[in-house]
């Protein structure tokens, strides 16, 4: 009888066994496993911020601006706990990108971060060339628009974004929804868990 009781104790605990992050992103080829391109952005404090900034670590990203009157704030607030909750963890890394590049300066972006009194190296809010933030925000998944008729000025999704040490994109939540918030931070452990 121990002998059957065991064999449904592994067969229950293989059932149970969450399944791996999946990889997400556009293929050019089905066995690709599609990763962020190169970038070169600034940050809060004017250091260069390049994937070499986030070698051998995980990170969450996103993307906002520091005056929107809508979403930012709500994702920043749950970017803000996630990184509350992963704050000793030196695997994790937090990158913000600003979608308002012509008013989001490395000063104002200084201001932003310390109202939020994170660690200016473990949470990089960057700027660069509008082309450069917009077209990398296509690889994230993530939709940034200009809309002048929208609160603003700019349509920008919710997402955060996670990424694994080698920039492949594993997952995301809708950060608008502490919920959605609540049922991702497990994938990042799980995904810290796995590397």
């Amino acid at each position: 009888m121990s002998l059957v009781s065991s064999f449904i104790f592994i067969l229950l605990s293989c059932q149970n066994a969450p399944q791996p992050l999946p990889y997400l992103g556009v293929k050019e080829n089905p066995e690709d496993k599609p990763a962020i391109p190169d970038y070169h952005f600034i940050d809060q404090l004017n250091r260069p911020v390049t994937p070499q900034t986030f070698k051998d670590k995980v990170y969450l990203t996103d993307f906002f601006f520091t005056s929107c009157p809508t979403i930012c704030p709500i994702v920043t607030g749950q970017m803000l706990r996630i990184y509350e909750h992963f704050n000793n963890d030196n695997r994790v890394a937090f990158l913000s990108h600003s979608i308002d590049t012509r008013h989001d300066s490395v000063p104002r972006l200084k201001a932003y971060a310390d109202k939020l009194h994170i660690n200016d190296d473990k949470w990089r809010f960057v700027t660069g060339k509008k082309d450069d933030i917009f077209s990398i925000s296509k690889s994230y998944l993530s939709i940034v628009l200009e809309d002048p008729n929208t609160p603003g000025g700019f349509n920008h999704s919710g997402y955060i974004i996670l990424v694994d040490k080698d920039r492949h994109i594993r997952a995301f939540c809708n950060g608008t929804d502490p919920k959605d918030v609540d049922k991702f931070i497990p994938k990042i452990q799980q995904l810290l868990d796995s590397e």
